[in-house]
C-alpha cells in the first residue's frame, strides 16, 4: 500500500470517532465517514510505522444494514454518517466503539466492572435545540448557502434547509435569513474579508422559546458594494462620513431582517433576536460585541423539573430530552451512595467544569451540598441564578480554573463529578483530584470516549476502579456519544 494508490475495499467495523477499517488485498487502511458492510474506493493519503490512512473517493456498494436516509441532504452534509442505518443499528454501533475502548484501558483492574449498555435519545428526529449554522458558498464564487460544511471539506458550505435533526422552526428560520441576505458578501476564512459569519438558533423544547442571533464580522460591505446599493436618496448625506452612512445601511438592514423574522409562522417564540459582531479571523462562533435587536440574549428550558436560563453562548445540552436520560443515568449512580439515618443527604459533591451549573443543580436534591466549579465567570453567575429560580439553597458556584479553585476550598468532597470539555481533564487537575484530594466516589461524564479512557487509565493510577458504565446516545445520526462512568477509591 503507497501514499496516493487507490484501492477498493469493504469496511469491516468502524471504530471511534468515525474510523472505518476498511479491508483490501493490499491490507487495511482507516477510512472515515463510511459504515460497516460498505464496499468503497479510497486514495490512501497517509502511511506510517505499518498503519495506513486513505480518503474516500465513492462508494460502491451500500451496506447491507443501510436503509435509505431520511435527509435529502445525506452524503453532501458533513452533519450526519449514520443517519442512513435503522436506530438500533447505530446504538450497537457505538455501544461496541465504547466497550472496545475501556476493554482496552480496563484490561489491568482487578476489580469487576459493570457496562450497562446504551440508553437512546427518546426521539431520533428534531432533537436538537442549538444549531450554528454556517455562511458560505456551495462551490467557488458560487451563490450565498448558509448551512453546515460539506463532508470532508473546510470551505464550502451545503444550505441544510431539509435539515432532519431540527425542527420545522429551524428550516424556516435558516431559509428566510439565506434569502433576505443574498447578494451580501460572506467573511472569507482565507482572505479575512466579508460581513456575515454565522447564524445562531437555539430553541428550547419544553417551554418552546426561541433566541437567534446573527454573528457578522464589522465590515459590512465592501466600498463597491456600498455605493451600489445607495440610491439618489444618498446624495444629499455628503457631509455624512461613509462610516456613518455604513453604520445607517447596516442598521436599515438589520431592522428590516428582524421585523420581518418576527412575521414568520413559527410553532415557538421568539424571545430575542441578537446581532453579533465577531472579528476573529479564527472560525468560531464568539462574541466582540452583542446588541440585542428584539426581546432579550436569552431564553428558558427545563430539564428533569427544574428551569434553566440559557444565555446566547452558555454551554447546555443540545439534546434536551437526550439530557433528561444523562441526568437521570448521573443521578441514580450518585444517589446509590446512601443517605444519613435520618434519610436526609449527607454528601458533598464537587461538580467541577460546572458550566451553567445544570449537573449541580440536578444533583442538589441527593446531596447535603454541592461546590460547582467553572472557570467561565459569565457561567457561573448564570448558575448562581437558576439555583436561585430553582430554590436550591445548597449549591455554591466559584468561579476560576479547577487546578487552583481545588486548593481553597475547604470541604472534603464525598464524590467528585467531573463533566470536562472533549479534550477531557489537564493532567495536572488529575493529578491533583486523584494524588491528593482523593474522593471516596468519582462520577465521570464525557463526550469523547477516547479522552475518557486516556483519563480512566490515569485514574488507575491513583488507585480508583471502575463499578459502572453506561452510554447515553444524545446524537442520534452522528458518531457522537455520552458516557456516564461510576468510580470509588480502593486504596
Amino acid at each position: 500500500m503507497k501514499k496516493g494508490q487507490i484501492l477498493t475495499g469493504i469496511v469491516e467495523r468502524v471504530d471511534f470517532p468515525n474510523k472505518g477499517i476498511v479491508v483490501t488485498e493490499e491490507g487495511n487502511c482507516i477510512v472515515k465517514n463510511v459504515l460497516p458492510g460498505q464496499k468503497v474506493t479510497f486514495v490512501v493519503q497517509k502511511k506510517r510505522n505499518g498503519k495506513a490512512e486513505g480518503r474516500l473517493l465513492h462508494i460502491e456498494e451500500s451496506s447491507a444494514l443501510e436503509t435509505g436516509s431520511s435527509c435529502v441532504h445525506f452524503g453532501e452534509c458533513g452533519g450526519c454518517t449514520y443517519i442512513s442505518l435503522p436506530y438500533e443499528e447505530q446504538l450497537k454501533i457505538k455501544e461496541e466503539q465504547v466497550k472496545k475502548l475501556l476493554d482496552g484501558a480496563l484490561k489491568n483492574q482487578t476489580e469487576s466492572w459493570q457496562f450497562e449498555g446504551i440508553k437512546g435519545s427518546p426521539t431520533q428526529r428534531a432533537y436538537r435545540n442549538k444549531m450554528e449554522f454556517s455562511f458560505g458558498d456551495e462551490y467557488k464564487d458560487g451563490p450565498l448557502a448558509l448551512g453546515m460544511h460539506k463532508r470532508g471539506s473546510f470551505y464550502d458550505i451545503v444550505t441544510v434547509k431539509d435539515c432532519q435533526i431540527v425542527d420545522e422552526d429551524y428550516r424556516k428560520i435558516l431559509a428566510f435569513t439565506r434569502d433576505f441576505f443574498d447578494g451580501i458578501s460572506f467573511y472569507h476564512r482565507l482572505r479575512h474579508n466579508g460581513y456575515l459569519r454565522h447564524l445562531l438558533v437555539r430553541k428550547a423544547v419544553k417551554t418552546g422559546e426561541i433566541l437567534i442571533a446573527l454573528v457578522t464580522s464589522s465590515q459590512f460591505l465592501a466600498a463597491e458594494e456600498l455605493q451600489n446599493t445607495m440610491g439618489k436618496e444618498d446624495s444629499s448625506k455628503n457631509s455624512i462620513s461613509q462610516d456613518e452612512r455604513i453604520c445607517e445601511k447596516e442598521s436599515e438592514k438589520l431592522e428590516k431582517w428582524k421585523n420581518k423574522l418576527l412575521n414568520l409562522d413559527l410553532t415557538g417564540e421568539i424571545t430575542g433576536v441578537l446581532h453579533v459582531v465577531n472579528d476573529s479571523v479564527a472560525d468560531v462562533v464568539q462574541s466582540d460585541n452583542t446588541k440585542i435587536l428584539y426581546g432579550q440574549d436569552y431564553f428558558y428550558e427545563e430539564l428533569l423539573g427544574l428551569k434553566f436560563k440559557i444565555s446566547t453562548f452558555s454551554f447546555f445540552q443540545t439534546n434536551s430530552l437526550g439530557a433528561e436520560v444523562l441526568y437521570e443515568t448521573a443521578r441514580e449512580y450518585i444517589g446509590e451512595l446512601g443517605t444519613e439515618e435520618s434519610g436526609a443527604p449527607d454528601k458533598i459533591v464537587f461538580d467541577l467544569y460546572s458550566g451553567t451549573g445544570t449537573i449541580a443543580q440536578l444533583m442538589a436534591p441527593v446531596s447535603k451540598k454541592v461546590i460547582g466549579v467553572e472557570i467561565v465567570e459569565e457561567a457561573v453567575e448564570v448558575a448562581r441564578k437558576n439555583a436561585e429560580l430553582n430554590g436550591l439553597h445548597n449549591c455554591e458556584f466559584i468561579a476560576g480554573d479547577v487546578l487552583k479553585v481545588l486548593d481553597e476550598i475547604e470541604e472534603k468532597p464525598d464524590m467528585i463529578i467531573l463533566d470536562p470539555p472533549r479534550d477531557g481533564i489537564h493532567p495536572k487537575a488529575l493529578k491533583k483530584m486523584g494524588a491528593t484530594i482523593r474522593a471516596p466516589h468519582m462520577l465521570y461524564i464525557s463526550c469523547k470516549p477516547t479522552s475518557l479512557v486516556r483519563d480512566l487509565e490515569k485514574l488507575q493510577e491513583y488507585g480508583y476502579m471502575v463499578e459502572r458504565v453506561c452510554c447515553v446516545d444524545m446524537f442520534p445520526g452522528t458518531p457522537h456519544v455520552e458516557t456516564v462512568c461510576s468510580l470509588k477509591l480502593t486504596e
